[in-house]
């Protein structure tokens, strides 16, 4: 048996690990073509990589398939529930940067903070006759955040993919969605809240808590955390 190590399987979160890598003198590289999910570990002995989305490796940590895996902090928090009990983090790997915000449209003069919001919603309901839509791929959190926050009247519109449009196309009323610069959502006209910074997300190295480990596979952990330079 060997360590398993999870990382991204193409793009630039990919690019980004290995060269995270590399600077502990650790090299990660793909098999053969880009098609190819079989990589190679060079610079420790008895780990095995493996290529996955970044979206998969949360799943895989917590199943136990996989010893350590590299992937968002928002994505281990959005998929896994208790997750602190399900998987460790080891290292922030500074790259990968992006915040989870709550934003809705920027002629909302009168709507600045979450309590404004709370406001806006009811009003809507009693005007329309159903919740406030918010598009969102990330429900356990969006939904924990405006809990905690007493925000009541909305619903959650799943959105995979262009959520920054689902205002301007009417499918939606008000976003949550994670954002880098923030330009694609000025570019949409919207604005974020005031207190609507629900994550501050990056790439991190995390380990499973439930994956089985061999004598040799703690050997080899505590091998690799001191190549890489953390406790």
């Amino acid at each position: 048996m060997s360590l398993k190590l999870g990382v991204p399987s193409k793009g630039r979160l990919m690019e980004k690990t290995f060269e995270w890598f590399a600077k502990g003198g650790i090299t990660l590289g793909r098999s053969g073509s880009d098609r190819e999910y079989a990589g190679y570990v060079q610079g420790i002995d008895n780990v095995e990589l493996v290529l996955l989305s970044a979206g998969e490796i949360p799943r895989e940590l917590a199943a136990g398939r996989i010893h350590l895996g590299v992937t968002g902090s928002d994505l281990v928090r959005e998929k896994l529930g208790a997750w602190e009990n399900r998987v460790k983090e080891l290292a922030e790997l500074g790259f990968g940067q992006a915040d989870l915000v709550l934003a809705v449209p920027a002629c909302w003069v009168d709507v600045n903070t979450l309590d404004d919001l709370d406001a806006a919603a009811a009003a809507f309901r009693l005007k329309h006759g159903f919740r406030m839509r918010i598009a969102t791929k990330y429900h356990r959190l969006v939904r924990d955040f405006l809990r905690d926050n007493g925000v009541a009247d909305y619903q959650l519109m799943d959105s995979q993919g262009a959520t920054e449009g689902t205002v301007k196309n009417e499918t939606a009323e008000a976003i949550a969605d994670i954002t880098s610069s923030g330009d694609t959502l000025r570019a949409n006209h919207l604005k974020i809240l005031d207190d609507g910074l629900m994550l501050k997300s990056q790439a991190t190295l995390f380990k499973s808590r439930v994956a089985p480990m061999e004598a040799e596979d703690r050997r080899t952990l505590e091998a690799l955390k001191a190549k890489l330079g953390f406790d």
